[in-house]
């Protein structure tokens, strides 16, 4: 796997061994940090390095989800359904919510009924933006992300869902760029806007 700006916000947690880590103030009590963002932003890999700059745990939804059902997201898809699937993302985001946990959320789970607001009760939202032909090029053809492996033009769904989530996205606390970046970069950066938020 590369570690490039390009590709390496797309996969697993890289960009943040072999460095010193400076641990900054945590979000206040108990309050979630929640990663918001299309599928290719970064959410999953920035977040293991986020979490641990602030020192706290990390939570998966997706990753949550596919452990509680003993299936992959794909799978689930396949068998119960988009319905399905959001009615367990929903029960792991309560799960994590109250941790003081650094929560990567999947693609859609903001655009769903009254989950955006569930989210503003216990935590800040930080949506990891790019741009479409930054995440073309880290999801590639779709691969495992059901949405796309079902569109007749996976470019196309794309644009169409970043263009259907985008007002949910931007109405969070904090919106990081993450285009030509590495993992740590943009977990430092988020890392520095948070405490500057609750200085």
């Amino acid at each position: 796997m590369t570690t490039s700006a390009a590709s390496g916000l797309g996969g697993g947690p890289s960009g943040g061994h072999g460095r010193d880590v400076a641990i900054l103030p945590r979000v206040p009590g108990d309050e979630s940090v929640w990663l918001l963002g299309m599928m290719g932003s970064g959410k999953s890999t920035v977040g293991p390095l986020l979490a641990e700059r602030l020192g706290g745990p990390f939570v998966d939804t997706d990753a949550a989800v596919e452990a509680a059902a003993g299936l992959s997201v794909a799978d689930l898809f396949a068998r119960e359904g988009e319905a399905g699937f959001r009615a367990r993302e929903r029960a792991a985001i309560e799960a994590a919510a109250g941790q003081g946990a650094v929560v990567a959320l999947g693609g859609g789970a903001v655009a769903q009924p009254g989950v955006l607001a569930r989210l503003r009760e216990g935590g800040t939202l930080v949506y990891l933006r790019a741009t479409l032909e930054t995440l073309l090029a880290r999801v590639g053809s779709g691969a495992g992300r059901p949405l796309l492996e079902a569109a007749d033009a996976p470019a196309a769904a794309l644009e169409a869902l970043l263009a259907a989530r985008a007002a949910y996205y931007e109405s969070a606390d904090l919106v990081i760029d993450t285009d030509g970046r590495t993992p740590a970069e943009v977990a430092d950066e988020v890392a520095r806007k948070l405490a500057e938020k609750n200085a």
